[in-house]
């Protein structure tokens, strides 16, 4: 890790950085040999792209700089060290408003309602100048807020199954019967993504994001639904008339879990 932050110092020293965070499955230690290094540059200002490139070009000789497509950011091979950097600049004022709508104010998304957060509580710090990482992290440290909680249920239970018009069971069901295989996907995907979700909320947990979700499930959830390994892998490998149960049941048998969760 000391040739870890040999590097990470030369981001210390743009303008605008306040602080740098490593993540994911490297500070989770659920790492495999494939896993890259997630850091997370907190600042003022996204870094000009010569900026980052004298940063990368010296130490690298496969590389994306300014691959922006999910936000600011670079990946590349850290040539002596024989692994992959996944560089992402978050907006320090952009990340505390998502700390300060999803913890403080409660409001839940389609899914992945509290993966930032999650980042947040599981990175380490590495450095950081005025203490406003720490006391970020501070803010999330106290216990699940109740109104979340109920907000994500809510929203991704009436998403899956309980809206009026156009749920994605419904769409999932639309899908199956116009034997449109690629929607069928779509939709399935974005239903999982709503189960996991509200699972998470009803059992007090960060969502971890879009990795290992079932044996991340499976070692940390205090209750889980019936069945619900079963489940899984015939809701993941039905593409016919079927999954729609199959999915209906599974909201059913989350639900239980819920009321039994309160």
């Amino acid at each position: 890790m000391s040739e870890i932050k040999d590097y990470l110092k030369k981001y210390s020293q743009l303008p605008g950085v306040r602080a740098i965070g490593v993540g994911g499955s490297r500070s989770a230690n659920s790492f495999d040999s494939t896993s890259d290094y997630d850091i997370y540059v907190f600042t003022d200002r996204v870094p000009e792209r010569e900026e980052r490139e004298r940063i990368v070009l010296p130490i690298s000789s496969k590389y994306e700089i300014c691959g922006d497509y999910f936000g600011p950011g670079d990946e590349y091979l850290v040539d002596s060290l024989g692994v992959e950097f996944d560089v992402m600049f978050f907006d320090c004022a952009w990340f505390e408003g998502i700390v300060r709508s999803t913890w403080i104010e409660g409001n839940a998304s389609n899914g992945y309602t509290t993966c930032f957060l999650y980042t947040l509580n599981n990175l380490t710090i590495e450095f950081e100048k005025d203490g406003w990482l720490s006391a970020l992290k501070k803010t999330i440290s106290t216990p699940y807020p109740e109104k979340l909680r109920e907000n994500i249920i809510h929203r991704n239970m009436m998403l899956m199954k309980d809206k009026p018009f156009s749920s994605y069971l419904e769409q999932v069901e639309k899908a199956v019967n116009r034997g449109d295989l690629n929607s069928i996907s779509h939709r399935r995907a974005a239903f999982m993504e709503s189960y996991f979700d509200a699972l998470f909320a009803a059992s007090r947990l960060l969502h971890p994001g879009e990795k290992r979700l079932i044996s991340f499930s499976l070692s940390n959830c205090p209750l889980l639904p019936e069945d619900f390994e079963t489940d899984m892998k015939k809701a993941l490998n039905q593409n016919g008339p079927e999954l729609v149960n199959i999915l209906s049941c599974m909201v059913e048998k989350l639900r239980k879990v819920v009321s039994r969760m309160q």
